[in-house]
């Protein structure tokens, strides 16, 4: 069935790709160039090893790597027969970047687009930036909402180069919540009547009351979501709903939370005030998306909770996502005021913190993904800021259990490890400007045990 499912795909996409044969381009030739994993063990030497635990980079290691694993740390110098040597020439060896709120399908185009493209366009456009994000660097992302599941195939089955994904699917979304993306025109709904399009696209999902809710955690689910996106409050980019709404009972909230569990997973909830913040805690949510609007007693209930706090550096500068109107703009504000606040309880009460951008509907801003991590040393020092972007997010990924589709740890370079990592012209002691600068800091790309880019093998000139 595997095999079927495969040769169904790669035929579909012969059949796209078709016009193009005439162009020198061929299904074949485009799988066949992708990166393969290397049959000799690669030894990786002369290097300064960030490890993604935020210590000090050390020297005097060697990173041996066979197949898709980091196979052992090995003292400089050391031998491995039969193994390809990388000289690293003294640069920065450390773990591929992930951003923990990314979306795949709907940051490198505008809102029009996305509510009345073809999806079909939609993935070709989201093909092309997941090729640039793993360039960026960003060799894992949680996409926290998007019809993701066909990209993040493509990209495993080596169709087309991207970060891993670990896909949410449609945003769970109550009527006028965070995710309603309908059209006035389109209320009131009869109960039999069809879907709206965003609903169609896989990009959100209206459910009110517990059954609907549970009927489509559960679809997304089936479709293979990691871990499940619902709207606890209101937000900025949509029309509708205001920032400080809060959304969803606490009991369709737990019938979400229940249904991922019983998959072994669970939920992340969009919400900014301390009432839906509280509200989403109390029902089981693991993962707070956003929460700018936070006070002490909402950060305390994280921390005894154990609840992940999901931050974006949302600071109303050049990086921040555009809105046209007055009232979304003065909603962002709030929340860039708020940010500085949220850095800061973060901090005070111990809160585990993941890094994501949450870029939207900004095509211009997508290649500012690693400046969004660099500018964060206002807040944190740069080994810890680089060690959030690192194996702290490794962890908040693994909160997927064995729904995880990627066997093996990820943010970390240790022995077991998965085999993404960055070879980088920087010092994470001092600052982590060099991330803002892929094009030149990053040296080689590798993911999977594959090399996705190689400058060290470059003559330097002169």
């Amino acid at each position: 069935m595997a095999d079927m499912r495969r040769r169904q795909f790669l035929g579909g996409a012969a059949a796209m790709l078709a016009p193009f044969v005439g162009l020198g381009l061929s299904t074949g030739n485009a799988i066949a160039q992708q990166p393969k994993t290397s049959e000799r063990p690669l030894l990786l030497t002369n290097l300064r090893l960030f490890d993604g635990t935020g210590k000090a980079p050390r020297s005097g290691v060697n990173v041996l790597v066979t197949g898709a694993s980091i196979t052992a740390l090995l003292p400089a110098g050391e031998k491995v027969e039969g193994a390809q040597v990388i000289d690293c020439q003294g640069k920065l060896v450390m773990p591929g970047l992930i951003d923990a709120h990314w979306h795949t399908m709907l940051a490198a185009i505008n809102q029009v687009t996305a509510m009345t493209s073809d999806v079909g366009y939609l993935y070709l456009v989201a093909a092309q930036e997941a090729r640039r994000t793993l360039l960026r660097g960003f060799t894992s992302v949680r996409d926290p909402g998007g019809p993701a599941f066909a990209l993040q195939r493509a990209i495993d089955e080596g169709i087309v180069d991207g970060p891993r994904i670990f896909p949410s699917g449609a945003m769970i979304s109550q009527t006028s919540g965070h995710g309603d993306f309908r059209l006035r025109s389109e209320i009131p709904r009869a109960a039999n009547a069809p879907l709206g399009m965003a609903e169609t696209a896989g990009m959100a999902m209206i459910a009110d009351g517990e059954a609907e809710v549970l009927r489509r955690v559960r679809e997304q689910l089936m479709l293979g979501a990691t871990q499940v996106k619902m709207m606890a409050g209101g937000g900025v980019a949509s029309m509708y709903d205001p920032l400080d709404s809060t959304q969803y009972s606490e009991r369709e909230l737990r019938a979400g939370v229940e249904a991922a569990a019983d998959w072994g997973t669970y939920v992340m909830a969009h919400v900014y005030t301390p009432k839906g913040i509280q509200r989403a805690i109390r029902a089981g949510v693991r993962s707070i998306e956003h929460g700018q609007l936070a006070d002490d007693e909402s950060a305390r209930m994280m921390r005894d909770a154990g609840t992940w706090w999901s931050l974006q550096p949302f600071l109303q500068d050049a990086d921040a996502n555009v809105y046209p109107d007055a009232a979304r703009k003065a909603s962002q504000a709030i929340v860039s005021e708020g940010t500085v606040k949220a850095y800061a309880l973060a901090q005070k009460y111990g809160i585990k913190t993941g890094w994501g951008t949450d870029i939207l509907f900004n095509a211009k801003n997508t290649p500012t993904q690693g400046r969004q991590l660099a500018k964060l040393t206002r807040f944190y020092d740069p080994l810890t800021l680089l060690a959030q972007a690192t194996g702290q997010n490794g962890q908040l990924l693994a909160l997927s259990g064995q729904r995880a589709p990627y066997p093996g740890a990820l943010g970390r370079l240790a022995a077991g490890a998965l085999a993404d990592l960055l070879v980088a012209e920087g010092d994470p002691t001092k600052n982590l400007d060099f991330l803002a600068h892929p094009e030149e800091s990053l040296l080689l790309i590798m993911k999977n045990g594959r090399i996705y880019k190689d400058k060290l093998s470059v003559p330097l000139a002169g």
